[in-house]
């Protein structure tokens, strides 16, 4: 018999979207082939324990983590294992490790900084690498990324958590200057829509970017587009990647936000979306060139608006590590597209081998080829 495969699922974390990544894990963990898999939970706390032990994801789930116990993925080459600590005692192995999926959504997760563990221990890993998260993660870095590729995004501007506190007139009759009301002022480095806010005048605009700065140091205040629509599609592969079927949320809020994601369950989601063949072929080309201008690999899903008032698309946004809840787009695009989704997740953990295995057969010592 084949041995299976040791798969850690790490998922929580410090972010304000640990709360999805919990969802999200739960539909992984019910969708990975124990035929093939042996699954290792690991959760990491709102305060960035990790911790691991019997059944670790229903006692996140249930708010009940007292008996887990502490462990840790060491950042060096060859320890591809879990360890159990506590202090005062040695470390001690618990699981060996062949591949690690990260179902972390926002800080500490999806930015880079989990990969960037995970490639100092030289772990097989599902999505993105370290440079690819960072900047996917970064709204006002992934839009210049995007202008410097000529692909198109509404206009925006960079606000400093700090500038606000020094001067918020200033800031505000800046603001102003990038486009007319409404704006929308998000937080750089979060997703799930937490934090962001439709601002229609100069009171919204205040508490909007009060509210953004509460996540994250960087605040994005874009255009807003008052008659867009939502589309999305999902990219999957390394260095040939390929583009679904394109989807489109129709929010059940004035925007999709994370009431109307996760709390409300008002918003539709369109799949194929109900646009012209010709649309869906350019945010198809558009989400596999930007895929590839961030170096993406494993998965990506890609947010588009498409203002109906022109029929112009505008890229929006890259997520690395999509949700994979029973209502995510990035698995229903593909199931719809062909590929259901525990093949879906088969493919990415073969990605996620593909893409150690370049790491592999690089030279980490310099050689003389004179």
């Amino acid at each position: 018999m084949t041995e299976k495969l040791k798969v850690g699922l790490i998922f929580g974390g410090r972010s304000g979207e640990h709360e999805i990544s919990l969802l999200s894990a739960r539909s992984v963990m019910d969708a990975l082939d124990r035929s093939k898999y042996e699954v290792y939970e690991i959760g990491i706390t709102h305060q960035g324990h990790w911790l691991s032990g019997p059944e670790v994801l229903k006692a996140f789930e249930q708010g009940q983590v007292e008996h887990l116990e502490a462990v840790t993925i060491l950042a060096e080459p060859g320890m591809g294992k879990s360890y159990r600590w506590s202090e005062g005692r040695a470390l001690e192995m618990i699981h060996e490790l062949d591949v690690v999926f990260p179902v972390l959504h926002g800080t500490y997760g999806e930015d880079g900084t989990m990969q960037g563990l995970l490639e100092l221990a030289d772990i097989a890993y599902v999505g993105a690498g370290v440079l690819a998260s960072a900047v996917a993660m970064d709204k006002c870095l992934f839009k210049q990324v995007m202008r410097a590729n000529d692909i198109r995004t509404v206009d925006w501007m960079l606000v400093l958590s700090t500038e606000l506190q020094d001067d918020m007139d200033e800031v505000i009759s800046k603001a102003e200057e990038v486009a007319t009301y409404p704006l929308f002022t998000k937080p750089a480095n979060l997703g799930s829509s937490v934090g962001i806010s439709k601002c229609r005048n100069r009171s919204d605009l205040m508490e909007g970017m009060m509210e953004a700065s509460r996540y994250d140091r960087r605040i994005l205040v874009e255009q807003g587009l008052e008659t867009a629509r939502e589309i999305e599609v999902s990219v999957l592969g390394n260095e040939d990647p390929q583009a679904s079927i394109a989807g489109e949320v129709v929010p059940g809020d004035e925007f999709y936000s994370y009431r109307a994601k996760y709390i409300d369950d008002t918003s539709e989601l369109h799949i194929p979306a109900l646009i012209d063949k010709e649309v869906e072929r350019e945010a198809q080309w558009m989400a596999v060139e930007a895929f590839m201008a961030i170096d993406g690999a494993g998965m990506g899903r890609v947010d588009f608006l498409l203002d109906q008032e022109t029929d112009v698309l505008y890229m929006n946004e890259i997520n690395t590590i999509p949700g994979f809840t029973k209502i995510s787009m990035y698995p229903k695009l593909w199931e719809a597209s062909g590929l259901p989704y525990p093949a879906l997740l088969d493919r990415l953990i073969e990605l996620a081998f593909m893409r150690q295995g370049q790491k592999e057969n690089l030279v980490r010592m310099y050689e003389d080829a004179s």
